[in-house]
């Protein structure tokens, strides 16, 4: 484990010398027998119910020679040998370190996509703390939502300047404090309003066409479907919605909760191929810094088919995770920034979920935001200077 004291290390792995060995040694060594993991045999890693991992020899001698119960060294808890299962996490970090070994540091700083920052856009007084980036997927334009005195900035896909809109005030129409903001496929530009509990849609041209304030405790993350039905995640009640709406017309057909008992969910994802929903949920911190995030992935049906939290992340990566956006790129693949380690990484296709590649490692200051063209170019919104990057592979 990193020491305490160690801040969090950037991805690019400008690590001290000892810290690195003491994450290699937390990673890639058995705590009982200070032996090596190893995919095969008597070294691979194996999850005790309690959460701690053990090589597949220790577990064994633990459990004695009937291999019916034993106790975990560390916190005492009893289970049973047939209660144990691999440690998928670390057999994946084995295998991309390859029978060589190597580092963990050259391991994970490895990016097995080769992405290069082709424009940036904003910065201080055209952006002004930014909280939500849309792309629209006809036009290229990019929509973004910041705390500027027009609430709403439309880029066009050369980064000129298009439009703004959505003033600041008490009007119906007005945007008090826009949290996130995605686009339809019909070309309307949809927004939570933190400020007053709303959703609030507007056309292009920047006119108000629908406003939704009833039903919210506090909606915050959202993202557009194929049919322009919003998925949208409520911090505060902890659930799930999906709105329905006829924006050319200005009214609402249906707002159904899809998912309850979420912790504070608040950036969301929708595939535009498979239907599957990707929500990041704000855990509640212990202390005065131990806030952590965790990833659902759900089927289109609301199946839970995957998750993973900043702890079960920590076990492949020797640093702090915390995620604040996430979007599906063309393939299917989980993508999500990190503002610990100003990174962002992908996690994998759902049915894989969770891999571990960065993309970007260096280069951003506080990503808060992110979404994919049709091109399938990376867009993230850098809230610690302003601005939007967009990526290209190179």
């Amino acid at each position: 484990r990193l020491p305490a004291s160690a801040p969090p290390s950037r991805l690019s792995f400008t690590m001290a010398a000892a810290e690195g060995e003491e994450a290699e040694l937390s990673l890639l060594e058995c705590r009982v027998c200070f032996e090596r993991y190893d995919p095969n045999g008597q070294r691979r890693p194996r999850n005790l119910p309690c959460g701690h991992v053990l090589c597949r020899g220790c577990v064994e001698a633990l459990s004695g020679a009937e291999r019916r119960r034993l106790e975990c060294p560390f916190c005492r808890r009893a289970c049973g040998f047939a209660e144990t299962s691999d440690c998928l996490p670390l057999l994946q970090l084995l295998e991309e370190l390859g029978p060589a070994g190597g580092s963990v540091p050259s391991a994970l700083g490895r990016s097995g996509s080769s992405l290069g920052l082709r424009l940036s856009l904003g910065g201080w007084g055209s952006l002004v703390n930014p909280t939500g980036v849309a792309a629209c997927r006809r036009s290229g334009r990019l929509v973004v939502a910041h705390d500027g005195k027009k609430r709403i900035h439309v880029f066009g896909p050369s980064g000129s300047c298009l439009q703004r809109f959505g003033e600041r005030g008490d009007a119906g129409n007005d945007i008090k404090y826009p949290l996130d903001v995605t686009v339809t496929s019909d070309g309307h530009v949809v927004v939570t309003d933190g400020g007053d509990r709303s959703v609030k849609a507007f056309d292009f041209e920047g006119r108000g066409v629908l406003a939704v304030r009833e039903g919210f405790s506090l909606p915050w993350g959202l993202d557009a479907t194929p049919e322009s039905e919003i998925i949208l995640t409520d911090s505060e009640a902890g659930a799930l919605y999906r709105l329905a709406a006829d924006f050319k017309k200005g009214k609402l057909k249906k707002c159904q909760m899809i998912r309850s008992q979420l912790i504070s969910p608040r950036g969301v994802a929708v595939s535009q191929n498979s239907g599957a929903i990707v929500v990041i949920e704000h855990l509640k911190a212990q202390g005065p810094n131990d806030g952590s995030t965790r990833v659902k992935i759900f089927s289109a049906e609301m199946d839970l088919i995957g998750q993973m939290d900043s702890f079960g992340l920590n076990l492949i990566f020797p640093s702090k995770i915390y995620t604040t956006a996430v979007a599906f790129d063309k393939e299917g693949h989980v993508i999500v920034t990190d503002v610990c380690n100003q990174a962002v990484i992908c996690l994998g296709k759902p049915e894989e979920f969770p891999i571990f590649n960065p993309l970007i490692s260096h280069g951003l200051s506080y990503p808060v935001g992110l979404t994919y063209m049709a091109n399938n170019s990376l867009i993230v919104l850098d809230s610690g200077d302003h601005s939007i990057k967009i990526y290209n592979s190179t």
